[in-house]
């Protein structure tokens, strides 16, 4: 099972490695109830959020340096200070509203955003946390008590959307961890990844059934690629964003994430699909790494993310780069004044500026995608460059 041997990665501590021990028991009890092996979507459900054990719900560090990577949130506070402009814009069109942040992270992105709209006079209602992690909730705590203390009394942390919500809905690198099938086109049809134990997990193909050959067939109907040839889907989609349109009266949803628009997502030579693992700031494709102590993620396809957003009655508000969106929301203007002499601190700023907006860096990996009920007004961050035709 310890494939972690094959590469010059650093060995997780006795505690870790028992933990991730409990979760491949959790696994393997899912897999013998199953009759021996589950759909790779059900594997990266539990390794990622198994109550207790699975890696966004137990207790590793996961943002940060001592983490396993770092966020826009954690590169600098201007990430924060720009989404903060976009929702004092949606409260001037409505009259005011609240926020929710989906999947806060450590609290960075939470308490920047705060101060920001504290300083424009444009304090939101409330700032409602969607988390399932409790360690994470600790420490978005810890960070706004650290940050903006006094703040904190507008934060509010809840187990599901509320009810009616007026204002903003924000999930930065969250629908990149909605688990996802893998699939296989082949000569003769599609196959469906599965996932059994041979000491140790192993991916097992099997004919695709009748359903998702269905929504296969329908997905790659004008696209013509060189089988085997394989990649992911993510069936849950729809129904995560119905259930933020469900909350949502009026307002705007901001989705920041890698991601394609799905001519890009399937192009031919992207044969191997868009998965992607996360251990110690080291970025692999191997999902059977130490379950419960590595992230694993595919890339958004934000085609699907607007037809469900359409479907539930949403408007496609604006797509665009992270860069094209920072830089539409102000990003320049709100630089720190600087002593020239301080070259440290310039230097710093400089690179965090360049890691969320450059090309080979955050800035065109990354994409926004904003869906409205009831706006009239476009806010700022789309106002440089529209990407909504590639989808």
């Amino acid at each position: 099972m310890n494939r972690m041997h094959d590469h010059d990665w650093p060995e997780p501590d006795a505690d870790a490695a028992a933990h991730s021990l409990r979760l491949v028991t959790r696994i393997r009890e899912a897999m013998d109830s199953a009759g021996g092996e589950i759909p790779f979507e059900r594997f990266m459900d539990l390794a990622l959020y198994a109550p207790g054990l699975g890696y966004y719900t137990a207790g590793a560090r996961k943002f940060g340096e001592a983490g396993d990577f770092i966020t826009a949130p954690e590169v600098s506070p201007l990430f924060g200070r720009c989404l903060a402009r976009q929702c004092r814009d949606v409260f001037a069109e409505l009259g005011g509203g609240a926020i929710l942040e989906v999947g806060a992270g450590s609290g960075a992105m939470a308490a920047s955003l705060l101060a920001e709209l504290e300083a424009l006079g444009a304090m939101p209602e409330k700032y409602f946390i969607l988390d399932v992690s409790a360690e994470l909730r600790a420490r978005q705590r810890e960070t706004l008590t650290d940050r903006v203390p006094h703040l904190l009394d507008a934060v509010e942390w809840i187990d599901t959307p509320p009810e009616r919500l007026r204002g903003v809905v924000l999930a930065n690198e969250v629908l990149d961890a909605l688990p996802v099938e893998r699939f296989r086109v082949e000569e003769n049809g599609f196959s469906r990844e599965f996932v059994g134990w041979n000491e140790g997990f192993e991916p097992r193909w099997r004919p695709a059934d009748e359903a998702l050959a269905n929504e296969l067939r329908e997905l790659f109907a004008d696209r013509r690629v060189s089988p085997p040839y394989v990649s992911e889907f993510c069936r849950r989609l729809p129904a995560f964003i119905g259930t933020l349109s469900d909350a949502l009266d009026a307002g705007l949803m901001l989705f920041i994430d890698y991601g394609y628009p799905r001519g890009e997502y399937y192009l031919p030579e992207r044969n191997n699909g868009t998965l992607m693992c996360h251990y110690r700031h080291r970025a692999h494709a191997d999902p059977f790494v130490y379950p419960g102590l590595q992230d694993i993620t595919a890339y958004v396809d934000f085609t699907a993310v607007a037809a469900a957003g359409v479907d539930c009655g949403l408007e496609l508000h604006g797509y665009t780069t992270q860069a094209q969106f920072l830089l539409g929301s102000g990003l320049y203007e709100m630089l720190p004044d600087i002593d020239p002499g301080d070259t440290v601190r310039s230097l710093k700023v400089s690179q965090e500026v360049q890691k969320l907006t450059m090309p080979g860096e955050m800035g065109d990996r990354f994409k926004v995608m904003g869906l409205d009920r009831g706006l009239e007004r476009p806010v700022s961050g789309f106002s440089l460059k529209d990407l909504s035709p590639a989808l």
